[in-house]
């Protein structure tokens, strides 16, 4: 396994075992974030009050701040935490299997499936024949459902799949339900403010009742991809070769990403589509530590929560009293790094 790496191409793969210094930059990074995003609002609260009531201890905090913290800024971060991890575990997953730094979570279609179903939502609540609180529900149907386009279409003919099948065919199915979801908002122009705001992403809660629809999801996902990490090193020299060392390259292929898949849509439901995240997180990830995902899959579940809850804070405040869409300050960050990643690429540290 020495010579494995994310492009399946000759080069030394790194140690493979989570150094606890790594694990432990992590988590810091995620109580760091967790912390900044629950002390600092518009309404000041001490931080020994937010730790004491994290504690389930007495605090001098008014009804208002504990509202606040318990109904606002915790359920916001939890949040934040889940969708990062989600995101950048599935990027991390897309990026293994496809053997590309350049895949995402959305690469299959789900962005665009969601993005149809929610806009029909819209557009039916808009003619009073439907609610907006079915947005989750139908963004979560529309991108199990083009992933599943996808996977069909790819395995058309041959009846099985590759990871050139399943790019070519992600294209042709985004194309196709983007197109549809543009016609849509085309014969009702009334709904395109509505639309537009939850295509820039928001991790704006209600309570909790976001955090208890992603949660199983989640644990799903994070349970499968961490299961396949020595899987995905083995997929990273090729099928061929995968098949000699006694893996079955398409069912596993098949099961990281419908695991994958399953925990972009949960978080594309609750929290709109955020760009950059599954892109960013692992490849930095691989930049720090290395190549192998026993390594990286865990790793960009921290600091993909703890990177998403910051770029919340930011969008929550740098504009105050207004608040930025989350996708904007992603794409911030997104897109210059996407200078690095091709830098990067070229001087083969990964394909």
């Amino acid at each position: 396994m020495t010579a494995l790496t994310t492009a399946g191409e000759p080069g030394p793969l790194r140690t493979a075992r989570l150094r606890a210094g790594w694990l432990g930059v992590g988590i810091a990074a995620l109580v760091v974030a967790a912390g900044a995003g629950l002390l600092i609002g518009p309404v000041t609260i001490a931080p020994d009050d937010v730790v004491r009531l994290l504690l389930g201890l007495d605090t001098d905090l008014t009804t208002n701040q504990l509202n606040i913290v318990r109904e606002i800024r915790l359920p916001r971060v939890v949040l934040g935490l889940l969708v990062g991890a989600t995101l950048s575990a599935a990027g991390a997953g897309y990026q293994g299997v496809f053997r590309n730094p350049l895949a995402d979570p959305y690469l299959l279609g789900a962005a665009a499936g969601a993005g149809l179903g929610v806009t029909l939502v819209i557009v039916r609540a808009a003619e009073g024949s439907g609610t907006p609180a079915a947005a989750p529900v139908a963004a979560f149907a529309g991108a199990m459902l083009a992933v599943a386009l996808t996977y069909a279409l790819g395995a058309a003919g041959s009846g099985r799949t590759s990871t050139a099948s399943l790019i070519l065919a992600g294209v042709a199915v985004t194309s196709f339900l983007t197109a549809a979801q543009t016609y849509v908002q085309q014969r009702n122009l009334d709904t395109v403010r509505q639309v537009y705001v939850w295509i820039l992403g928001r991790l704006s809660t209600a309570g909790w009742s976001e955090v208890r629809l992603l949660l199983p999801y989640a644990v799903v996902c994070f349970a499968v991809l961490l299961s396949q990490r020595r899987t995905l090193d083995v997929l990273a020299v090729g099928d061929d070769e995968a098949s000699t060392l006694g893996l079955h390259p398409q069912r596993s292929r098949l099961l990281i990403v419908v695991a994958a898949s399953l925990g972009t849509a949960a978080a594309v439901s609750v929290s709109g589509l955020i760009a950059f995240v599954g892109i960013i997180v692992p490849h930095t990830v691989r930049l720090l530590v290395g190549a192998s995902h026993r390594v990286v899959v865990p790793l960009s579940m921290l600091f993909g929560g703890a990177f998403l809850v910051l770029a919340d804070l930011l969008a929550r405040t740098i504009a105050s009293p207004a608040e930025l869409p989350i996708g904007v300050v992603t794409a911030f960050f997104g897109a210059p790094f996407f200078v690095v990643v091709l830098r990067t690429s070229r001087r083969g540290v990964l394909s």
